[in-house]
């Protein structure tokens, strides 16, 4: 690239030094660490000299400037994602890298030097996780090591630039009290929280995508009394309460071939073999739930999970949708719907980015069998209101011995 320190021709010089460096297998080990497998920057000016012995020391500089960040952990991006508060970094572009960190998307000074070393980013991530991205598969979705999220779209699919959205899972889960300082739950309102876990209701956590749908169920399960034993599932591990006796349970894509992937039904299954007190389902998103709804509906009290919906009371066409699809009825759906589950607790994100439980609802049969959710409790930034549902609620908590 003309004009740089390197001189004329060293973005092919930078092309030349990486290609060498891989060679080598010095890059083996991304997201592992500040470098590839321990790589530091005088390896890489040694590399820069074997391919060019003319250049000066500041042309040397700038090579292992542009190089060292393409070789290890997510590059240019690693500074973002060490900040506690990210919790989603975008990348649409060379030009243009956004993060979130709770109050919004904002637009950041960081810059990839054009196109090829974003896609190049993106792809070695997919490898990473073992996944494949290029022009015969131009799109990947995966969890990378260290529990980070990521999605990733080429061109000419994404015609902007390549893109990638790398989703940061919470280093600690939050406890009731903590959502309550920040806001996310009113104080009046953590004691129907609180009485819904004691009384091992079975409940869904709903709202839509970034609404705090898994903070919140985890500070929730943190509740859970500690000689009982919780049984996560998940489709990628991003629950982490505060509680002695979890085990876990994670789906595993299928590899480059397509072979060996491992669904959330099939853990569904194995996890009703292991003898939960409380069994969760991250989120409920496919055929699984009739597995879940299933197991409610068989002894298994105080089973949970989220789901997405725009609303609580969108909540059972959501089920129904994802049940019809792994091959339950409609009638039979909401029978076991109906069954199963007695309490919806929505979110929502405000404008401002806090995230918030809005209601506690409860479910109950129409006169033509279908379930809709009745609002018990509306939790206002104000104030906690009852609703028409909150003596079916009380009713629910003094069946099992609590009051509230």
């Amino acid at each position: 690239m003309p004009g740089r320190a390197g001189g004329p021709g060293s973005g092919e010089l930078v092309d030349r030094v990486r290609q060498h460096l891989v060679q080598l297998g010095d890059a083996a080990a991304p997201m592992a660490g500040d470098g590839p497998a321990g790589l530091t920057a005088s390896q890489v000016a040694v590399a820069v000299r074997d391919q060019s012995a003319v250049l000066g020391d500041r042309a040397v500089l700038d090579v292992v400037g542009r190089v060292l960040p393409e070789l290890g952990g997510a590059g240019r991006l690693d500074s973002l994602l060490r900040d506690p508060l990210v919790t989603d970094v975008l990348v649409n572009g060379p030009d243009q890298v956004w993060v979130d960190r709770g109050d919004g998307l904002v637009r950041t000074r960081v810059r990839f030097p054009d196109e090829g070393s974003v896609r190049r980013l993106a792809q070695r991530l997919a490898a990473a996780a073992g996944r494949r991205l290029d022009d015969a598969c131009p799109y990947a979705d995966a969890r990378l090591p260290g529990g980070i999220r990521m999605h990733a779209v080429l061109p000419p699919i994404a015609t902007g630039g390549t893109c990638v959205s790398l989703r940061v899972l919470r280093r600690r889960s939050f406890s009731l009290d903590e959502l309550v300082a920040a806001g996310s739950v009113p104080a009046e309102g953590a004691r129907w929280l609180r009485a819904v876990v004691a009384a091992r209701l079975a409940f869904l956590v709903s709202g839509g995508t970034g609404s705090g749908k898994t903070t919140v169920l985890a500070g929730l399960l943190s509740l859970v009394d500690p000689d009982e034993r919780i049984v996560l599932v998940e489709d990628a591990g991003e629950l982490q309460p505060d509680h002695p006796h979890v085990v876990r349970l994670e789906a595993r894509p299928a590899n480059l071939e397509g072979a060996g992937a491992v669904v959330l039904r099939d853990l569904v299954r194995q996890a009703l073999r292991m003898r939960p007190d409380r069994l969760v389902v991250g989120e409920v998103r496919g055929a699984e739930v009739v597995d879940l709804l299933a197991a409610l509906n068989t002894g298994h009290d105080g089973g949970c999970g989220t789901v997405h919906a725009n609303g609580p009371a969108d909540v059972p066409p959501r089920m129904e949708a994802l049940a019809t699809a792994g091959g339950l009825g409609r009638d039979a759906v909401h029978a076991q719907l109906a069954a199963a589950v007695a309490v919806v607790i929505h979110l929502v994100r405000e404008r401002s980015g806090l995230r918030r439980v809005c209601s506690v609802s409860v479910l109950d049969r129409a006169a033509d069998g279908l379930v809709v959710v009745v609002p018990a409790v509306e939790f206002r930034p104000d104030a906690v209101v009852a609703r028409d549902g909150v003596e079916v609620l009380v009713k629910l908590l003094g069946a099992r011995g609590v009051s509230v």
